[in-house]
């Protein structure tokens, strides 16, 4: 176990302690055999570790946030104004010219799949629906989004009524959704998945499930095991948790939980500077 020891000058110090029971031939118990380590500098390291991860996903998040603000204002407008021009030279050609209207026609119709797809990578980067009505609807919009795309059944469904939750903890169980579908479409596949939301006097969960073909979580995958490190991570800076279940060819199942403490103290927090 790991616990705090005051040091003979006063300070205190992070201790990891192992212990192992001793027994005679006969099984009697003859006590301990331990040893215990100082890990201060050990634990200093991890936080420090800790604090930059979370200064790193807030500072993705910002700048996925600008990307996307400029995908929208600036090369969706662009793309908008070159569609219209287009559309009006296709008008103004004289339908004698068959192949110019057929070569502008076809440029038109590519100028609009690319304004499509600039939007939905501007959702994707930073999703203004969850800032502007909720984490629900935003994740329903997400599980449409994402089926439509790729070809899949999703499924949402909510268990209970959602208490009020910070935006740090919608935001974040917004992206681990986002990463396990994902995670889904690239390497399970599934043809369907199922997102459940679920919220109750303990706090809220989110259960992401899927009957393609698993893995085994015990063999090194980098790619998935760089998305399992952000929501692990995400999770962690929310005081939150992320649990895994998969068998090859039994599915996956994403488990991830925010008790509801973590959100009640947020709430107070905030209470407690406006009243100063």
């Amino acid at each position: 176990m790991e616990y705090r020891l005051r040091r003979f000058d006063g300070d205190y110090r992070w201790i990891v302690h192992y212990g192992v029971p001793r027994f005679e031939s006969d099984g009697t118990f003859c006590g301990y055999i331990g040893s215990c380590v100082d890990i201060t500098e050990r634990k200093s390291s991890e936080e420090s570790l800790h604090a930059l991860s979370g200064r790193l996903i807030h500072a993705q998040e910002k700048e996925r946030a600008r990307i996307a603000r400029e995908l929208h204002d600036d090369f969706s407008q662009r793309l908008a104004l070159l569609g219209i021009s287009l559309g009006q030279l296709w008008k103004k050609l004289p339908e004698a010219e068959v192949e110019e209207r057929a070569t502008v026609r076809e440029m038109l119709k590519q100028t609009k799949e690319m304004s499509s797809d600039m939007h939905s990578l501007s959702h994707r980067l930073h999703s203004s629906k969850l800032e502007l009505v909720g984490l629900v609807p935003a994740l329903i919009g997400l599980c449409r989004e994402i089926g439509e795309k790729y070809k899949i059944g999703v499924h949402f469904t909510e268990l209970g009524s959602l208490p009020n939750i910070t935006k740090d903890v919608a935001l974040c169980l917004f992206r681990v959704t986002q990463e396990a579908l994902t995670n889904i479409v690239k390497h399970s596949q599934a043809k369907s998945a199922d997102v459940k939301l679920g919220a109750n006097a303990k706090g809220v969960s989110l259960r992401i499930t899927d009957t393609g073909r698993g893995f085994d979580p015990d063999l090194k995958n980098p790619a998935a095991g760089i998305g399992l490190v952000g929501m692990r991570e995400r999770l962690r800076l929310v005081g939150g948790s992320l649990s895994l279940k998969s068998e090859l060819m039994q599915g996956t199942e994403i488990f991830a939980e925010v008790p509801l403490t973590v959100y009640a103290n947020k709430a107070q927090e905030r209470a407690q500077a406006v009243g100063e």
